[in-house]
């Protein structure tokens, strides 16, 4: 079983940056890495993923131009680079890895991403 640890979230202001970490307890990982996000009383959305290649990136809609998605697969580690933040991005981030579109691992603890005014 692979065990996902998220990590680097944090208050900040709106129009800043924070970059976020998930390490994968193993060095085979199934899937494309991606992130997800839940803020209050939401559902878990998805936010961006990358390809396990590194070939191509996706993104939600709402987060495109401001959040990129990298990957170290060294490291075990993928990675979210959150720029131009705004409060509406407050949640829980999670990551994950995408099988045929849905995610595969069991979720993790999530880092918390505040964004005040």
């Amino acid at each position: 079983q692979v065990h996902l640890v998220e990590s680097g979230g944090g208050l900040v202001q709106a129009g800043g940056s924070l970059k976020l970490s998930c390490t994968a307890s193993k060095s085979t990982i199934t899937g494309h890495m991606a992130w997800y996000r839940q803020a209050p009383g939401k559902e878990r959305e998805f936010v961006a993923n990358i390809a396990s290649n590194g070939a191509y990136t996706n993104y939600a809609d709402s987060v495109k131009g401001r959040f990129t998605i990298s990957r170290d697969i060294r490291k075990n580690t993928w990675y979210l680079q959150m720029t131009s933040l705004k409060i509406e991005d407050t949640a829980v981030y999670y990551c994950n890895t995408l099988i045929s579109g849905r995610p595969y691992y069991n979720w993790g603890q999530g880092t918390q991403v505040t964004v005040s005014s």
